[in-house]
């Protein structure tokens, strides 16, 4: 993780906002071997005797079930809107261009759950997402005969989270003209360049007090 104090996000509030933002996480680890593993699924996050804990499930017997098992330490990604910044945008171009970007990493232990358990995470994760309880996609609706045969595929798990590190990386190393002139090209670009100028919009003032 690229930790210059500058970038780093140390308000708990903003920082779970983020994860809770972009569910879809990158959950890596190694085996017992010290053979990587990842896979990529959306998360519940909630608060479990005051800790806070990420829920869901993954497919039986794949390398990265069969490694949680052997090795429970797990890092999880949770990673944001990205995108270039060029040097000709700074008062000073005679220097390297960039990339802007927000990323979440937790740390934490896997421990993988009870059948019973699983059946409410798949309730739980499908209610979260839909939206709402009673709509054709719910989780309500789906017969009992192919509830039972996906659960056979599948485990439920839960993560407890041990450290908790974000980097917004958002040019606030820059000075106030190319903080703005940055804002102003990024506005014109990509979604995400878009959500990034939007982020740096916010914390203008608290970068630059008014004179």
């Amino acid at each position: 993780m690229y930790e210059l104090p500058y970038f780093m996000e140390k308000d708990y509030t903003k920082t779970r906002s983020f994860i809770q933002a972009h569910p879809f996480a990158i959950i890596t680890g190694v085996d017992a071997n010290q053979h990587p593993v990842a896979t990529q699924i959306p998360v519940l996050i909630t608060e479990k005797e005051g800790k806070l804990t990420f829920r869901a499930h993954l497919m039986r017997q794949t390398d990265h079930h069969k490694a949680f098992l052997q090795n429970p330490h797990v890092l999880v990604l949770f990673p944001g809107p990205h995108t270039y910044v060029s040097a000709s945008w700074y008062t000073n171009p005679q220097q390297g261009s960039t990339w802007n970007y927000m990323t979440v990493h937790a740390k934490g232990t896997i421990s993988f759950l009870e059948p019973n358990e699983l059946l409410n995470i798949l309730r739980d994760t499908t209610t979260h997402f839909e939206g709402a309880s009673n709509t054709p996609g719910a989780y309500d609706t789906l017969p009992e005969e192919y509830v039972q045969k996906l659960a056979k595929a599948i485990v439920g798990f839960e993560i407890t989270v041990t450290a908790l590190d974000a980097v917004f990386k958002l040019s606030q190393n820059r000075d106030e003209a190319s903080y703005h002139n940055i804002i102003g090209k990024l506005k014109q670009g990509s979604a995400d360049a878009q959500y990034i100028a939007a982020e740096m919009e916010q914390r203008t003032s608290q970068l630059f007090k008014q004179q």
